[in-house]
């Protein structure tokens, strides 16, 4: 049976205008819509220094250590930025905790230049004469051109307590975040641009 013309109530007309109508409104959002820059943070640290461990009913033990982060954080424009960090913390001659953590950070430690964070989340340890996971905290106080001392306490469920103190470099901080030392070497694509920054 063929459709009615334009006197009824359906004809091939209004199919095609009602069928093309979804297009032509996505179109035209999309030609509407506010272009959006939705910049985050991120970290990239690599560093070494000197770990303490305490174990119940023994005396302390000193050994190396090397810490490894990456992690990414909400706008460096802020302020404030919040996010994730993964960390590999190895004590040298012993073994590698595994780390996820909340990172809050200051707008000029995300930026390069001076501002601190802390780092509040769990980790495991596979190692040792009794392994066993925990929760840690970290105070992270940066400077310009990415240099970064990180300060960490840890406890695991089995009452061992570890203290470490790592000297490093964000390779994140130096270079796409840097606003410090732009006179000495410049960083033609910094994130966030100057303008966009609240300090």
């Amino acid at each position: 049976m063929r459709p009615r013309d334009d006197h009824g109530t359906r004809g091939p007309l209004s199919l095609r205008v009602s069928s093309s109508l979804p297009p032509l409104a996505a179109l035209f959002v999309s030609l509407v819509a506010i272009p959006a820059r939705a910049d985050v943070s991120s970290w990239l640290f690599a560093g070494g220094g000197a770990s303490a461990l305490y174990r119940p009913h023994t005396s302390g033990d000193t050994a190396g250590a090397l810490q490894f982060d990456a992690g990414m954080g909400s706008s460096p424009a802020a302020a404030l930025a919040v996010g994730g960090l993964l960390r590999m913390q190895t004590r040298i001659g012993g073994g590698s905790d595994l780390g996820l953590f909340v990172r809050t950070a200051s707008g000029g430690f995300v930026r390069g230049n001076w501002g601190a964070a802390l780092d509040l989340g769990g980790y495991e340890r596979w190692w040792g004469p009794a392994p066993a996971p925990g929760y840690a905290g970290s105070v992270v106080l940066g400077g310009p051109w990415g240099l970064t001392l990180s300060l960490n306490a840890a406890r695991d469920t089995k009452d061992a307590n570890t203290f470490t103190a790592v000297l490093g470099v964000d390779l994140a901080r130096l270079s796409v975040y840097r606003t410090s030392g732009l006179s000495w070497m410049p960083n033609p694509f910094p994130s966030p641009q100057p303008r966009e920054s609240l300090q």
